[in-house]
């Protein structure tokens, strides 16, 4: 066997090895973990997560995970909590204290902390018989199941465990509180994920904006507008100032002949296409299709457009 297949098989061993306790993690979930997840429900303040070494690291992952999902939390180093970062653990927060041995002397100031001044505990560790499992009020029970590394010291299946049993938490979390992709767009407004969450709303043209005509507007003027408000269409409104159709350059062509002469309600497409200002901005690109490369924005439940979205407003925005 060469280096390389050494490499490979090495890296083959430790996935399968995680990902068979992955499935004896789904399969040992009881009602303890249903406990958990409603003591955090329950918390009036916030999820104070603590660990120390790997456990520290992957805790901060989950206090990220949970705050960016809706539930106020953040990380505490137990080293920093015995040195006046306790503070920052309050009644009505709950903490959830991780140790794979359950043993790690720096949680022993945090843990007492807890159980003078009442504040929940959620225990996340392999061992049960363990110093914070006995002290915790809820229990997260990890399979024991060794190492990937081969002699059982390098935190791999466990740590992997414990992100794992992190996300399942996050996710309970906010399905039961119905979190969906408008309230995460809230939490992310940056980058490349902000802007895939971005609305029609947020990137739509508006007021004086609109290239808006009425029905018996004469075409010469109807030029006038989509030259003025330089998106190559014109929205055209009844006397309701209801949406009934639009002008765009393929109707143009098409009425060329004695097109000055005519009308904007001769000339429009009726019934055009539109989209709602709630939509993600991605529903937007996947209806601007072929040559459609705008969309009046119409609220659900009515035909009066209040918005215009365009193609390049949502590439511009990084969507698409």
């Amino acid at each position: 066997m060469t280096e390389a297949e050494r490499f490979l098989a090495t890296a083959r061993q430790v996935v399968q090895d995680e990902a068979k306790a992955l499935e004896a993690l789904a399969g040992a979930f009881d009602e303890r973990f249903a406990e958990a997840v409603q003591m955090m429900l329950e918390a009036e303040g916030r999820v104070i997560v603590s660990g120390i070494g790997k456990s520290g690291h992957i805790g901060r992952k989950i206090a990220a995970t949970l705050a960016s999902t809706g539930t106020p939390a953040h990380f505490v180093h137990p080293s920093e909590a015995s040195h006046g970062d306790l503070g920052m653990v309050a009644r009505g927060d709950v903490v959830l204290a991780i140790s794979n041995s359950g043993e790690a002397p720096e949680l022993a100031n945090l843990l007492s902390y807890t159980r003078r001044f009442q504040i929940p505990l959620i225990g996340l560790s392999s061992r049960m018989d363990s110093t914070l499992m006995q002290a915790a009020d809820a229990h997260l029970l990890i399979p024991s199941l060794g190492e990937a590394c081969g002699f059982g010291m390098v935190p791999t299946i466990s740590t992997t465990l414990t992100l794992a049993m992190g996300d399942a938490l996050a996710v309970a979390i906010m399905q039961h509180r119905d979190f969906g992709p408008e309230a995460f767009r809230n939490f992310h407004p940056g980058g490349k994920l902000g802007a895939r969450l971005s609305t029609v709303g947020d990137l739509m043209h508006t007021g004086d904006a609109l290239p808006l005509v009425s029905e018996d507007t004469a075409m010469p003027d109807v030029l006038i507008e989509m030259t003025r408000k330089e998106f190559g269409v014109a929205g055209v409104t009844d006397d309701r100032g209801l949406l009934t159709g639009i002008i765009t350059d393929g109707d143009l062509r098409r009425h060329m002949d004695g097109l000055l002469t005519q009308k904007a309600a001769d000339v429009m497409t009726r019934g055009p296409r539109t989209i709602g200002p709630g939509a993600l901005a991605e529903e937007a690109v996947a209806q601007m299709t072929g040559k459609i490369t705008c969309l009046f924005v119409v609220p659900e439940g009515s035909r009066r457009a209040e918005g215009l979205i365009r193609l390049h407003d949502c590439l511009r925005a990084g969507v698409g």
